[in-house]
């Protein structure tokens, strides 16, 4: 080999040693990095599918910005003082540390902890959440994106403080915050007599009210127990004949012949669960009505069974009825109700509650443009990602529940991030590589 030859090899290893250097203290760069420096990964959310992404892409070494609030919606919009219907193994966020689940955090603490059978508190949940965030996400931007642009180089965010920032790819990791779903025949109600579960951490100010909650799901027992114990009237009114608590694991579940009969999941007991669990990858390649009908049917309305004791005997509950018209008659809400054998009844109340769920479409989501979203291929009204979670918009990318008519019932629990963050974060720092 020639001199001249030898010289230009190490001048070319000093210059991908240089770029890989850059690449490197750019991804440790202060988090109000200058909008003209562009970073590879912009991850839009803070929940626990943002969060343990970002904890991954760290790993990695990914030069990367996340924004916004963190756990917002639990934290702001879940019931004070409730317990999280997943049993302890499948509540911790996602990171390539063993030492980062719930159960270590609980024992390193002295806190007590089960995998099954000790309902996790959200008390609990939001602190080791926020131990989470600080030990592998320390770079989160609490500010949310208001603007998205594509552009040549990327894309480009506008930050609610007026903020540009530039990105490679853009990952949308927004939960549920956007997709609430009340049924259209409340439409016809004021604002101040219809609202959604999403929107009461506290009920104090229904005190002495007379509230309806349509729904028989986690969020409405829930909210049911809360409003009782803060001293207003209750009913439940739902379609299904009755509530479907959740069972605690029996003793002998562990049993050979048990596991083998109904295997345990983080998303509930049952084969169906457990292969969609394990096997989401392959659930996109199912037939697409197929694929809808499954998301929309498994894994009901179904309470934990640690609220029976809340609701049985102490709320009022009105089953399989069909809530099909509402209206005022004064300054009380007038809901018409059919039941099985088509009887029609009158629910007269102060204030209708509807714990009804969510419907993911990106339209509803206020920072979107409608140049990207005409160019997102859906399926149903939810985006259709690729097995990278890659929407038809090239370095767009959508994780968590809005993707579940994609990747199964999995994407609907928080449990869903230990896959798709170990994934998607592989696949980003592969492309990053590439490009290096």
């Amino acid at each position: 080999m020639s001199t001249v030859e030898t010289g230009n090899k190490i001048k070319a290893k000093r210059s991908l040693s240089k770029r890989i250097a850059a690449h490197h203290s750019a991804s440790h760069a202060r988090p109000g990095a200058q909008s003209g420096e562009i970073c590879d990964v912009a991850i839009i959310g803070a929940g626990p599918y943002g969060l343990s992404l970002a904890a991954h892409l760290r790993a990695h070494g990914a030069s990367l910005r996340i924004f916004g609030k963190p756990l917002d919606t639990w934290r702001a919009h879940m019931p004070k003082d409730m317990l999280l219907k997943s049993e302890g193994f499948a509540s911790s966020l996602s990171s390539p540390d063993p030492k980062s689940t719930l159960k270590a955090y609980c024992a390193e603490r002295g806190i007590e902890y089960c995998d099954r059978n000790i309902p996790v508190s959200l008390d609990l949940f939001i602190e080791y959440a926020d131990w989470f965030r600080a030990n592998y996400v320390p770079a989160l931007e609490e500010k949310n994106v208001t603007a998205l642009e594509k552009n040549s180089n990327g894309y480009g965010l506008t930050l609610e403080d007026g903020e540009r920032v530039l990105a490679r790819q853009v990952v949308v990791a927004v939960g549920i915050t956007w997709f609430k779903y009340i049924p259209e025949m409340l439409n016809c109600l004021p604002t101040d007599a219809v609202s959604h579960s999403f929107d009461h951490r506290d009920v104090s100010r229904f005190k002495g009210r007379d509230v309806v909650i349509l729904g028989a799901g986690a969020s409405a027992i829930d909210t049911a127990a809360l409003l009782h114990d803060s001293g207003a009237k209750v009913r439940i009114v739902a379609r299904d004949s009755d509530i479907r608590f959740h069972s605690a694991s029996a003793e002998n579940d562990a049993t050979l012949m048990n596991r083998w009969r109904k295997p345990v999941s983080t998303i509930g007991p049952g084969w169906r669960s457990y292969i969609f669990t394990k096997l989401p990858f392959l659930f996109r390649f199912l037939p697409e009505a197929l694929r809808l009908e499954i998301v929309r049917r498994h894994l009901g309305p179904a309470p934990g069974w640690f609220m029976r004791e809340r609701i049985e005997g102490r709320v009022d509950t009105n089953l399989g009825v069909f809530v099909d018209a509402a209206r005022m008659i004064g300054n009380r809400v007038a809901l018409h109700a059919t039941d099985a054998r088509g009887h029609a009844n009158c629910i007269e109340c102060d204030h209708v509650i509807a714990a009804t769920g969510y419907r993911p479409d990106l339209a509803r989501v206020p920072f979107m443009p409608a140049g990207i979203l005409a160019r997102i291929a859906t399926t149903g009204a939810a985006p259709l990602v690729s097995g990278d979670f890659e929407t038809s918009v090239k370095g767009f990318y959508v994780i968590g529940p809005a993707v579940a008519n994609s990747f199964g019932p999995l994407m609907r629990f928080m449990t869903g991030s230990e896959f798709v963050a170990p994934h998607l974060a592989k696949h980003l720092a592969h492309k990053f590589a590439k490009r290096v």
